[in-house]
């Protein structure tokens, strides 16, 4: 073979491999999971599924393990609140065993809609996603709190019968409180909202879920592992299809529950963007849109840490402007409820020691609730509207 050639033949080899090399050494381009969707088609009464189909026309959106997890804390609550409603003491192993789905202990709530079966038998608990963003040993220490506060409700429902006064449980009015005069349904009312719904949503799902495979649909499901995620943030939300739909600002026009109403109550600013924000955070979803997605989901995050933030500052100063004791004490509890759960609340830097210091300057005394001053009241609103910028 002539010298000429022969190179010419070394060179074609030479990029013969060189194209093999740099073909094994290429991502694979792995293909959209499903069409895009055009966000301009989403509107403010756009129920959340009617867009998110796939190919066949199927919807690939489960609220399922959301709207049960809703329900399961609906059911809970509902019991807390017989302690006063139906003047009955109050079983604390029974609200253990709702918190962790066991012992077949939800029944059914006509009022509620609530089947006690379908919760029973579903697999998911409250207690398994209570502060689960947190370490082992934190979210632990945030469950047996919660464990230890139904305990303390059942010591405190004894007491329907009392009124209520410094150093003796009762009712004040109609809210039972403990000796220290403190309104237990409602510190577990309102922790919940933080420890489940703010973290399990906002930390969890709408955080590190982001990272979750889009592009495979889960084995025997219609719906990716991202998609069910966001899915589920909504479905712990709210139970309707379109999240305050028809709500001014004076008439929340859904019937909402936990965190979604307080959205409502306490974010007027943002309140009517919620719904559009998980549209266009689901939509970014089917189109494989990092930076939207990441928007829509800091918003829902900041937005619904903001509104409870505002709540601790709102019930702080209904404490201030009450004029009997029981409107007091009912401000105090759910204020105190709702600052336990800022230490959900990641997008603010806020941990379990900016919440303890606040509530150990409240009500770290003898005789807790009837030892509230001005002063004490206004320092704890002080240091929220500062860190929250409200």
């Amino acid at each position: 073979m002539p010298k000429n050639n022969l190179k010419m033949h070394f060179a074609w080899l030479l990029a013969i491999l060189l194209g093999f090399s740099s073909c094994e050494n290429s991502p694979e381009v792995v293909p959209n999971l499903r069409s895009k969707l055009d966000y301009s088609l989403l509107t403010t009464s756009t129920p959340y599924k009617q867009y998110f189909i796939d190919a066949k026309g199927d919807t690939t959106v489960d609220f399922k393990s959301g709207n049960t997890r809703y329900k399961m804390f609906q059911a809970l609550n509902y019991y807390l609140g017989a302690a006063v409603r139906d003047n009955k003491a109050l079983d604390a192993n029974l609200m253990k065993t709702m918190f962790a789905n066991s012992g077949n202990s939800f029944t059914d709530i006509t009022s509620l809609k609530i089947v006690g079966t379908d919760l029973n038998t579903s697999g998911f608990s409250l207690r398994s996603i209570t502060a689960s963003s947190k370490s082992s040993s934190e979210a632990e220490l945030a469950r047996t709190r919660l464990d230890a506060l139904f305990g303390e409700m059942a010591t405190v429902s004894n007491s329907f019968a009392n009124t209520a006064s410094k150093g003796v449980a009762g009712k004040l009015g109609t809210y039972l409180v403990d000796a220290k005069g403190i309104e237990t349904a409602q510190i577990i009312q309102k922790s919940l909202i933080g420890a489940l719904q703010i973290d399990y949503i906002g930390n969890v799902l709408l955080n590190t879920g982001l990272s979750a495979d889009n592009y495979t649909v889960v084995s025997g499901k219609k719906y990716s592992a991202l998609e069910h995620n966001w899915d589920e943030a909504y479905a712990l939300l709210t139970l309707n299809p379109i999240y305050l739909a028809g709500s001014t600002d004076a008439v929340r026009g859904t019937s909402e529950s936990f965190l979604g109403s307080y959205i409502w109550e306490y974010n007027k600013a943002n309140y009517a963007n919620f719904h559009m924000a998980f549209l266009k955070g689901r939509a970014a979803i089917v189109n494989n849109d990092i930076t939207e997605l990441k928007k829509q989901a800091a918003f829902i995050r900041n937005e619904s840490e903001k509104a409870i933030a505002s709540a601790a500052v709102g019930y702080l100063a209904k404490w201030k402007s009450g004029t009997t004791d029981a409107a007091r004490a009912h401000a105090i509890g759910e204020g105190l409820g709702f600052i336990y759960s800022l230490r959900f609340c990641t997008s603010y830097n806020v941990d379990a020691k900016f919440s303890d210091d606040i509530l150990n300057a409240l009500i770290n005394s003898p005789n807790g609730f009837w030892d509230l001053t001005n002063d004490k009241i206004n320092a704890a609103s002080e240091a929220i509207s500062t860190k929250f910028k409200l």
